[in-house]
């Protein structure tokens, strides 16, 4: 008898479903050298700054609170905005509207998505915050955003995951996550063309 199909976790069928995409993000990130010194780091945070702007109101969300306890706690939007103030960074004008809170279980899906691309960059940064370090900023200066969880970044995201899982969407509406995680990684992909040349 054939063993049984082990079924994949939402988590893991969102990795898979973004994998190119991020492989793309990852790949820019390093031509860009972005961490070569404080000017370049300068591009990165409005990146930065712009991403986690756009997905500020979602970590509001009473519903998503409910179903990631904690949610509202992992906001890195003020964080963010406090590295740029720390060198100098001048935001641009946001080219895009923000994320508006969902208003219906689809939208709630799709935001979802935005959540785990969001929560994912923060399991990532430990080799950004290293490179960061070089540059002499620190979780007190400069890269607060980047900063690891007093948990660890390992416990951090694994219990995010689990949350991702668990949350309640319905068969009709597993799609919508997708869609949302997707959409979020070209916005980074289109927020690093609009960046690349800033000054």
């Amino acid at each position: 008898m054939a063993p049984d199909r082990v079924e994949q976790s939402r988590a893991m069928v969102l990795k898979l479903a973004t994998r190119e995409l991020h492989e793309q993000i990852d790949a820019r990130m390093m031509a860009a050298k972005l961490f070569d010194d404080r000017e370049r780091y300068g591009r990165f945070l409005r990146l930065q700054h712009a991403f986690h702007w756009l997905t500020e109101a979602l970590y509001r969300d009473a519903e998503l609170n409910r179903w990631l306890p904690g949610l509202a706690e992992r906001e890195r939007f003020s964080a963010v905005d406090q590295d740029c103030r720390d060198l100098g960074v001048v935001v641009p004008t946001p080219a895009a509207a923000k994320l508006a809170p969902p208003m219906d279980a689809s939208e709630r899906a799709r935001a979802l998505g935005w959540l785990y691309v969001n929560e994912g960059s923060n399991l990532g940064a430990a080799f950004l915050y290293k490179y960061a370090a070089s540059l002499g900023l620190d979780g007190e200066f400069g890269a607060r955003h980047l900063a690891p969880h007093p948990e660890g970044r390992g416990l951090h995201w694994r219990q995010f995951a689990a949350q991702i899982d668990a949350a309640p969407i319905e068969p009709e509406h597993e799609q919508a996550v997708i869609l949302g995680a997707r959409e979020a990684f070209e916005t980074v992909l289109k927020l690093g063309e609009t960046l690349r040349d800033d000054a």
